[in-house]
């Protein structure tokens, strides 16, 4: 018996045969998708609860699962108060791993084919006006006027996820040879280790490379590595301590928006296409895999146009 947990709720022990397939799943996982450790924990997390409901429910292997199971299990998931956002994700990673059991002959047809899910409410947070993105720089530009190493790395850290609108998990996996600083452009690993160029304009050009020559130096240790950013300890800078900064910028912004690294991509791709930039384009460059993910943004410009107009217009 091996012991799994899971913020779903499963904190018994899984029957062995069970056990044995989480342990396979994760493998592949990890080294056959590539997938992040973040995602894999998630995945597994997920997991794990459905297989511990089917144990509750007198199941032993995963041959025994069938739809009134994973049904039963989303249904628990709502009477706990889990968002559709919660359900529908773990709806999807119960489907993601009955079909790798079909597909691996674990069990003979894939019972979670036909498993629906809550449709997820789409929102976006609230984004950053041009006006208050510069009042932001210029907040960590103030903070930086005494040539702290930490200053100079706070501005580049933000004048990068305001022009690349890249993931903070992305910004902290940079390296030194991810920039390229002739080009002005920067090789990013995104979900599924997947790779894209994103460029970025010349203020963010002028803090990175400020940063590399004169911030970084003070902060690397023989263990720094090849990483872009570092912390105060020199060594890789973690994704917590670069929300904490943007949050601490944030608040130093008149009326704007509470909002972290998260809210940057948003605001960085709302300026994008209010700017002109036909949505395939921004796709590219966030590193969506579906269109329809990138195609939420134009509701934030559809409504600041709408409000715009109620404003401005006599007949509105």
């Amino acid at each position: 018996m091996t012991k799994q947990a899971d913020e779903a709720g499963a904190t018994d022990e899984l029957p062995e045969a069970m056990a044995r397939v989480l342990g396979a799943y994760e493998r592949h996982l990890a080294v056959e998708r590539d997938l992040t450790a973040h995602t894999v924990r998630a995945y597994l997390a997920d997991v794990a609860g459905l297989l511990d409901h089917a144990a509750r429910m007198g199941d032993t292997d995963v041959t025994e699962l069938d739809l009134r199971t994973l049904r039963s299990w989303l249904a628990k998931q709502q009477t706990m108060g889990k968002s559709r956002t919660t359900i529908a994700r773990r709806a999807t990673a119960a489907r993601v791993f009955t079909a790798w059991l079909t597909r691996t002959g674990r069990i003979p047809t894939d019972v979670g084919a036909s498993l629906g899910s809550p449709k997820a409410h789409k929102s976006l947070p609230p984004v950053l006006r041009a006006d208050e993105a510069s009042d932001l720089i210029r907040a960590a530009t103030e903070h930086a006027d005494d040539g702290s190493p930490t200053g100079l790395r706070d501005i580049a850290m933000l004048e990068l996820l305001y022009a690349t609108g890249i993931r903070v998990g992305e910004l902290v996996g940079l390296d030194v040879d991810d920039v390229d600083r002739e080009r002005n452009v920067i090789r990013v690993f995104g979900k599924g280790r997947k790779e894209r160029s994103v460029p970025f304009g010349r203020p963010a050009a002028r803090a990175v490379d400020f940063w590399v020559r004169h911030g970084r130096p003070q902060l690397a240790i023989e263990g720094s590595g090849a990483a872009l950013f570092l912390g105060t300890r020199g060594k890789r800078i973690d994704q917590r301590a670069v929300r904490t900064m943007v949050h601490r910028r944030i608040a130093e912004v008149p009326g704007a928006p509470d909002i972290g690294p998260h809210g940057l991509r948003h605001t960085a791709a709302t300026h994008l296409l209010e700017g002109g930039a036909d949505l395939r384009s921004v796709q590219e460059l966030l590193g969506h895999a579906s269109l329809a993910t990138t195609q939420l943004y134009t509701h934030v410009t559809t409504d600041r146009l709408r409000r715009a107009y109620q404003q401005a217009h006599p007949r509105a």
